[in-house]
């Protein structure tokens, strides 16, 4: 038996599948007690199942992504090196930076040494600011750190309370804005992921369920949850990744649907082409910056069931902000869900206390509360569909949705809009309509978060860099580091490398079986040039095991198998 949870911010689901088929589900409200929000949701789906027949768990959760789409996020400062080339001015972040004499060139050699002055006074500064968290980043870190160790041992010796994160450590790709932004995030959510991980761990073990646990990463893959808690980032976009997965695994094989995922705080946006998740080619875009992130092609928007609905002089607003539960649920202000249960949209909470939400906002109106209720869905509607349209422009420009047109023969754009989360029967079809698409919910919606982390396929990566110069290799999950023993060294032995360290991984989580087809995901090589005569190269390949679902999910029969 296989167990997904989800742990949005408004519900927590979660879902026990046997063979293909959901045995039973549960959805419970998300409490700031998380523990005990995870016990209530596994003791749902455990009655009368001994915990001894669960082989695998997988989470999933949109902690961190409403983290960043709410910037509830504690500040975090930053100190960075990029050494000569670009303006400074081009490193503008939302945040105070500070700029550091000291570079690293591509081969990790020492080109200009670090200011240790301008570190003290940095720090100073950032201290003085108030800042407690603090994003290192150097250019080409990920070839030689000793800059960033060098700043955070200084600022340690000066500032011990001050949480760092530093650049090589949390991703190892070269694009340095890329990683600063990595970094940053990392920073601010680290210590609300490891939270998020501890309960998991204590609910797990005060249940005495044992067996593999992943958590969903945004590209659709997984990680051991212990090894997540090294990239807290990967987890940005793995809510939205679960419903994706969930829509994936409730339609038929072979479909093409826009994917929303309507929650009480945010609305997930994913596209689904010829029944397959689209990838962001370029990585995940958090704030309109790039990350080293590896992701689908996906979007939180910052608005839900229970976002804040007011009334600003003769305007009614939904603000993207969640405040509580729905008035109609015991909540202190008037939600979209108010506005749903007033219109007979949904069944959730007293309509009385909804009418007198609505209320609240038409009385110096004039209006009646239907009236007001059909105007906040038509906002929430309207938002939605109109980040649909954005992100149409988006996906057209990635090179999967291009290869999809190709194979249409002609320009079009998917039809169907399939609809999950708790607010999906309420606002789905007015967003088809909008879009002159065709509306579907399919089976288990409440609920396809959690079938979407239940079916997820378990992946894991390797990461290979070598320097044929020095003859040298490292696998970066291993911490291991060996001479290379065939001459010439190419990519293509790289690659065979990094596979058969990849297969060994595999062994030691018990995915030693068929590994399917491997993905290659970073690829990067740099010739060597001396006196105008190339001595050796730099190869950096990054391999993981094939991501997907492992079976589709039915109502009835069986599930059929991919």
């Amino acid at each position: 038996m296989y167990i997904g949870v989800d742990v949005g911010g408004t519900c927590t689901d979660a879902v026990l599948l046997e063979q293909g088929l959901v045995r039973a589900s549960a959805k419970v409200p998300t409490r700031d007690d998380l523990l005990a929000t995870l016990l209530e949701a596994l003791d749902m789906i455990l009655r009368g199942v001994s915990a001894e027949t669960v082989e695998r768990v997988v989470f999933s959760t949109t902690m961190i992504t409403n983290l960043i789409a709410g910037k509830k996020y504690d500040p975090v400062g930053m100190i960075l090196m990029p050494g000569p080339g670009l303006s400074h001015q081009r490193y503008r972040y939302p945040t105070d930076v500070y700029i550091i004499n000291g570079a690293i060139d591509y081969r990790g050699r020492e080109v200009i040494p670090l200011n240790l002055r301008q570190v003290d006074d940095a720090a100073h500064a950032l201290a003085g600011k108030g800042y407690h968290k603090i994003a290192v980043v150097g250019k080409f870190s990920s070839r030689n750190n000793r800059h960033e160790k060098e700043v955070e041992a200084r600022m340690r010796w000066n500032y011990p309370n001050m949480h760092q994160e530093l650049g090589h450590r949390v991703a190892g790709q070269l694009n340095f804005p890329r990683r600063v932004v990595t970094t940053y995030l990392t920073c601010a959510t680290r210590e609300k992921y490891e939270f998020f991980v501890r309960s998991v761990q204590q609910a797990l073990q005060q249940r005495g369920i044992g067996g593999n646990v992943f958590i969903l990463k945004a590209d659709g893959g997984t990680l051991p949850l212990e090894s997540s808690l090294e990239v807290p980032v990967e987890t940005i976009f793995s809510g939205p990744a679960a419903s994706t997965l969930g829509v994936q695994a409730l339609t038929p094989p072979g479909e093409t649907s826009v994917v929303v995922d309507i929650g009480g705080t945010t609305t997930d946006l994913a596209l689904i082409l010829s029944g397959q998740p689209l990838l962001a080619s370029r990585g995940a875009t958090v704030d309109d910056m790039p990350t080293h992130v590896r992701a689908l092609a996906v979007k939180s928007v910052p608005v839900g069931g229970d976002s804040v609905v007011e009334r600003v002089g003769k305007e009614i607003i939904v603000y993207s902000e969640r405040l509580g539960l729905p008035y109609c649920l015991g909540g202190p202000l008037p939600t979209p869900t108010d506005a749903l249960r007033v219109l007979g949209l949904t069944r959730l909470g007293d309509v009385e206390k909804a009418r007198e939400a609505m209320d609240t906002i038409g009385a110096p109106l004039g209006l009646p509360a239907g009236e007001v209720a059909g105007r906040v869905t038509s906002l929430v509607v309207e938002t939605i569909a109109r980040e649909i349209e954005g992100m149409f422009f988006r996906w057209e420009q990635e090179p999967a949705y291009r290869v999809w047109e190709v194979l249409q023969k002609k320009k079009v754009r998917p039809q169907t809009v399939v609809g999950v989360g708790g607010g999906a029967a309420g606002f789905v079809s007015q967003i088809a309509a909008r879009l002159g698409c065709d509306p579907v919910i399919p089976p288990y919606a409440p609920v396809a978060n959690a079938i979407g982390a239940a079916v997820a396929r378990p992946t894991l990566q390797v990461t290979l860099h070598a320097d044929t110069e020095q003859g040298v290799y490292s696998i970066q999950e291993e911490g291991y580091q060996a001479r290379l023993e065939e001459h010439p060294f190419g990519e293509d032995k790289a690659l065979e490398l990094a596979k058969n360290w990849l297969a060994k991984r595999a062994a030691r989580y018990g995915l030693d079986g068929d590994l399917g087809r491997v993905e290659v995901t970073r690829r990067d090589v740099f010739n060597m040039v001396r006196d105008w005569v190339t001595v050796g190269r730099l190869i950096d390949i990054t391999v993981q095991t094939e991501r997907g679902i492992l079976h589709y999910v039915n109502r009835g029969g069986t599930g059929f198998e991919e």
